[in-house]
Parts: structure tokens; sequence; C-alpha cells
């Protein structure tokens, strides 16, 4: 491992523990927990993640990039008929960036959902 690999990884380390510091005083700061969720899907978390993006639907229901993450969370737990259904949330409460969903490498397993074609077809074709 190179040093900007291990300079890296001290980082992802000391910002996780900085947002789970703020959060334990504040446990529905919004914004650190996103930034948590995100420190722990690049870590490779997935499972922390997922539960940080659960609370974050539940404290902001109609946020529609808390329901992409949410969608992409559990596409990399391999729940992907859930990860449908979030991610068809997502777009109703008005994520509407097509092309990174095509490409987003943490919905790489929905895309491979039998369903997931057809629907982004219909989704593209009101736009």
């Amino acid at each position: 491992m190179g040093r900007s690999d291990m300079a890296k990884r001290k980082r992802k380390d000391f910002e996780i523990r900085f947002y789970e510091g703020l959060l334990s005083k504040n446990p529905n700061f919004f914004h650190a927990l996103a930034t948590l969720g995100d420190a722990y899907t690049r870590k490779g978390f997935y499972q922390e993640g997922l539960e940080v993006d659960r609370r974050l639907v539940n404290l902001k229901p109609e946020d529609p990039v808390a329901r992409y993450n949410f969608a992409c969370s559990l596409s990399l737990m391999g729940e992907t008929e859930e990860a449908f259904k979030e991610l068809k949330k997502a777009i109703l409460f008005g994520y509407d960036d097509f092309s990174y969903i095509l490409e987003d490498p943490d919905l790489e397993n929905l895309r491979k959902h039998q369903k997931f074609s057809a629907f982004l077809n219909k989704i593209k074709k009101l736009k």
C-alpha cells in the first residue's frame, strides 16, 4: 500500500470517527448523517451505510437524494427489489439525474434487475 493510500485510509477513519462523535451529541444532525453514510460506503462498510441511509429517509421521507442514496445502499447489499422501490420513490420526489443512475457503480446490482430497463425507459419518455 502506497503512502497516498495510507493517508486516504487514515483520513477516512478520522472522518468516520469525527461524524460519529458529532452524532453522539446530536443523533438527528442530517448533514452529519449524510456525510457519515457516504464515508461508510466509500470505506466498504455497506451495512453501516444502509443503516444511516435508513435513518436519513426516516428523518426526511420526501428528500430525493436521501431516497436515492438509500436505493444505492440497498443495491450494494443485494436487496434489489427494495432498491428498485426506493429508486422509484427518489424519482417521484424529484431525483432526475438519469445519466448518473446509468453509471453509478453503487447501482450495478439494481441495473441487472429485470424491471429496471423498462422503468427507466418509461421515465425518460415522460421527461
